[in-house]
């Protein structure tokens, strides 16, 4: 045995690590010891070097007369770069009003990690899907910690909710036991008439601004619409968002809205706005005291299905009328339900998750159907060929199975996805792809915006390209594209939202064209949870002529 020392390159005055190396050992092995040792996510992307090169072998390494550096990536270690911090703002005026534009051009700047400081407080930021994979993990080195101050959900925490709770909180294990099987594509499956119902309740109001003549502002409607058909699949109740062209939307999915708009707010906000007898902290907590006791009555009112007997969460997932029902009466292995502080709680986020997503989604679906020449005509000739009519009514297995509505849906998710918010914080000190050193007790975001344009992982990235999708031969990493998130804390609610996008879009697609009304470039709200559109306004025409079907050949 050889005793040889190793350092990390860049980090020449730390640690250094003693180890008796033998010509018998394997290099691979080697790596994971090293990696242990100095907190390196990733051992495969280790390289040893000593002042004349790279040493490939461990022969090589006892070869060195000197220590052994190690690389990771090929890159030295070093820590994430930071724009310049101006006193109590930070870097706040080099984020913000345009914080994914302005992300994209500090990661061109500072590489694919970079620092900021925003009101005091700090977060790190990856565009690198490698990255993204090892923060998303819960692992050694990350985990999910809302109840951290610094973290960007910390306003609406909540120990009892899925969403909402860290990892480490005993209501994750029991809610992510009950929680997803009412989601599961079995589950989803059933959705799919009450989802047709809810989206063919818009047409009315619909037909009636094209009878007018008159845009509608696409956010406001789409607000509406995803409101009443998560309410529906969740409450199994109906909110008449469209009795009438201005029918305001229901109260409870407006105070959410609010809830949402404040949360974000206050985590801008400087640390010691919280101690203020007044403002949006104070707002935020009658919010959220209001809306809880509407929802906790609504779930009271919600549907019971068969009998209203027990059954097992997986029979429960199957039979239930909606989801609330599911949670009142599915029972684990043990016997045992969801707890009722729990249900009341999960039922809010599933409800206040869902509708405000999805809005955002539905939102800039419309605005891609405007905005990117061709695809709108495309989308209106398939469903044509999968049988569309004025009076259809989709089935699951219809409604997923069309190849171009896929591809449409993913690269509005691509180019335009809603969610920003995903985050992770560090257990200990670790080192990420590209040799980039994070400090324990830090908070790193996937930047899921800038990962789905990252040029080194995506071909013409600022171009919306439906048929990327169709391409076999794609060698791009499979972190490059997570509108939802990965992970053991990825979007449980994945098939709902899938399943809601693709219906609206058949349903409104096949009766209605979609015309560009907005008068001026389309901002986005950079103080709201989600990524939304501000001014984007659009005519929904009626149609009264179709393609004709596509002839097979043969």
């Amino acid at each position: 045995m050889t005793p040889k020392e190793f350092f990390l390159v860049g980090r020449e005055n730390g640690l250094c690590v003693r180890l008796d190396i033998s010509p018998s050992d394997d290099l691979r092995d080697l790596k994971h010891d090293l990696a242990t040792l100095f907190s390196i996510s990733n051992a495969n992307s280790i390289s040893l070097h000593s002042s004349h090169g790279n040493l490939d072998t461990v022969d090589h390494v006892l070869e060195c007369s000197s220590k052994v550096g190690i690389k990771v990536d090929g890159s030295s270690i070093r820590s994430p770069f930071c724009p310049k911090e101006l006193p109590l703002f930070g870097n706040h005026f080099e984020i913000y009003p345009d914080h994914m534009g302005n992300h994209d051009r500090l990661f061109a700047r500072y590489g694919s990690v970079i620092k900021t400081v925003n009101m005091g407080t700090t977060i790190y930021l990856t565009d690198d899907p490698r990255v993204s994979e090892v923060v998303l993990s819960e692992s050694e080195f990350f985990t999910k910690t809302t109840s951290d101050p610094s973290h960007p959900l910390y306003y609406m925490r909540d120990s009892t909710a899925l969403f909402l709770c860290d990892t480490s909180s005993p209501a994750f294990h029991v809610a992510h036991r009950f929680i997803p099987p009412s989601m599961s594509p079995k589950a989803v499956r059933r959705y799919t008439k009450n989802m047709q119902q809810a989206i063919e309740e818009s047409f009315g109001v619909f037909d009636e601004l094209d009878k007018r003549g008159l845009a509608f502002h696409v956010y406001q409607y789409m607000f509406k619409l995803a409101g009443q058909i998560i309410y529906r699949l969740v409450l199994g109740l109906d909110l008449g968002h469209f009795k009438t062209v201005d029918t305001p939307p229901h109260e409870i999915i407006h105070k959410l809205g609010e809830y949402m708009l404040l949360m974000k707010k206050t985590s801008l906000s400087p640390k010691w706005f919280k101690y203020l007898p007044f403002g949006d902290h104070r707002r935020l907590a009658e919010v959220k005291r209001h809306t809880w006791a509407l929802v906790d009555e609504a779930i009271d009112k919600a549907e019971v299905g068969g009998n209203g007997e027990d059954l097992p969460i997986r029979e429960a997932a199957l039979q239930s009328t909606c989801i609330a029902d599911y949670l009142k009466r599915a029972v684990d292995d043990d016997g045992k339900k969801l707890p009722k502080e729990y249900r009341l709680t999960n039922v809010v986020v599933l409800i206040a998750a869902g509708f405000v997503t999805s809005s955002s989604l539905l939102s800039w679906m419309v605005y891609s159907l405007t905005h990117y020449p061709g695809n709108q005509e495309r989308l209106l000739r398939e469903l044509v060929d999968f049988g569309a009519t004025p009076s259809k009514a989709w089935t699951y297995d219809e409604i997923t199975s069309m190849p171009f509505l896929d591809s449409f849906v993913k690269e509005t998710h691509r180019m335009h996805n809603p969610s920003f918010q995903t985050a992770r914080n560090t257990k200990k000190d670790v080192i990420v792809p590209g040799g980039w050193q994070i400090p324990a007790g830090s908070i790193v975001i996937p930047t899921f915006p800038s990962i789905h344009k990252n040029k080194d992982h995506w071909e013409n990235p600022e171009r919306f390209d439906p048929d990327r999708w169709a391409a076999t031969d794609n060698k791009r990493h499979r972190m490059a594209f997570t509108p939802f998130a990965a992970g053991p804390r990825g979007c449980v609610g994945y098939n709902v939202a899938q399943l809601e996008a693709k219906l609206a879009l058949a349903n409104l697609v096949y009766r209605y064209e979609f015309v560009d009304a907005s008068k001026a470039p389309m901002e986005y709200d950079p103080e709201f949870l989600v990524i939304r559109p501000l001014n984007c306004y659009a005519r929904a025409c009626r149609r009264t002529a179709w393609p004709r079907k596509t002839e097979k050949e043969g």
